[in-house]
């Protein structure tokens, strides 16, 4: 998959679940289940990677492409949240400078 494939699919989606709300609570809700979702799609492409490299190292029938195309994709999955993560912990302590 494209990097701009992974990013329209992250946009679209966090489009998609704002344009949904309409209410404050409505939004908040919206953007928690869009959060909890993005963080399973995280941790399930770690479990398969990890998976998928148990059974490369038992001696599996396993092809060598799955698993490292497997790898990387979780470790792009991870090193996009962590950067989302940064991002968000940077604008919260950006308003927490704000002066009212």
């Amino acid at each position: 998959m494209m990097i701009q494939g992974i990013h329209r699919s992250l946009f679209s989606e966090a489009t998609n679940v704002a344009s949904k709300a309409t209410k404050p609570a409505d939004a908040q809700k919206a953007f928690s289940t869009f959060l909890k979702d993005a963080l399973n799609k995280v941790n399930d492409e770690q479990l398969q990677a990890s998976q998928l490299t148990e059974k490369l190292v038992k001696g599996e029938n396993v092809d060598l492409h799955k698993v490292m195309i497997a790898s990387q994709k979780a470790s792009i999955s991870l090193q996009l949240t962590l950067e989302v993560r940064n991002k968000v912990i940077e604008a919260y302590q950006e308003m927490m400078r704000m002066q009212i």
